[in-house]
């Protein structure tokens, strides 16, 4: 992806944010030049911050996410913190890829907007998708889900996923962009992610321009 490109996707994010009322902390808008010498903090060791990526795809459209992690433990280093938050914007058509995670649960939540479509599938124990139906709890009530099957999310309503549980995610056709909530257990997007086709967690970067504000992966280049 040109950094261009992303510098425009994150103003087109903070306008939306803006939109809901969701607040971004301070240290969201840091140029590169504050980054400097800030690497000791929490932020840059538990990759908090920007986040964006196309999967390899270069397609961001298509197939892409953007979101801000808030909030995030690292359990390698031993931070005492448990969990993680993160905020996200999802567009009509645009899929997560399928994937699910070994060690995370997950809650996602429709925060406002559009319908969150959500299509789900156990998996085996050769991590292939499973063909059995499964359970999964929206807001604190179980529903059982066919193999391929979707939960639509309306705004206000969650989604808890488990570890081993297949997902993908995009926004319903003719709803509108949607601001979509994450809060889990720790969040280790190096190691914690297992899709079901490979592919890139994180785009490779065309410096075109400077950066806007920092991706949580721009920062060993800059801090």
């Amino acid at each position: 992806m040109k950094r261009s490109q992303i510098n425009t996707l994150i103003r087109d994010a903070k306008d939306f944010f803006d939109a809901f009322l969701f607040r971004l902390p301070p240290w969201a808008f840091w140029t590169p030049e504050q980054w400097k010498g800030k690497g000791e903090l929490e932020i840059v060791r538990n990759q908090l911050g920007w986040d964006l990526t196309d999967y390899g795809a270069g397609d961001f459209e298509a197939r892409g996410l953007i979101l801000f992690t808030i909030r995030n433990g690292n359990l390698a280093a031993g931070h005492p913190k448990q969990y993680a938050e993160k905020i996200m914007i999802v567009r009509e058509g645009q899929v997560c890829p399928m994937h699910f995670h070994w060690a995370k649960t997950e809650d996602i939540i429709n925060r406002g907007g559009g319908n969150l479509v959500v299509e789900l599938y156990g998996s085996t124990t050769g991590e292939e998708l499973s063909r059995e139906p499964l359970t999964v709890t929206v807001d604190g009530i179980p529903r059982q889900v066919l193999p391929g099957g979707t939960v639509v999310l309306t705004p206000g309503e969650s989604i808890f996923l488990e570890q081993g549980m297949y997902h993908r995610f995009y926004g319903e056709q003719g709803t509108g962009k949607v601001l979509v909530g994450e809060v889990s257990s720790v969040n280790d997007d190096t190691a914690d992610n297992r899709f079901h086709e490979p592919q890139a967690r994180f785009p490779e970067i065309e410096e075109d321009e400077p950066p806007l504000h920092l991706l949580c992966t721009d920062y060993p280049d800059y801090v």
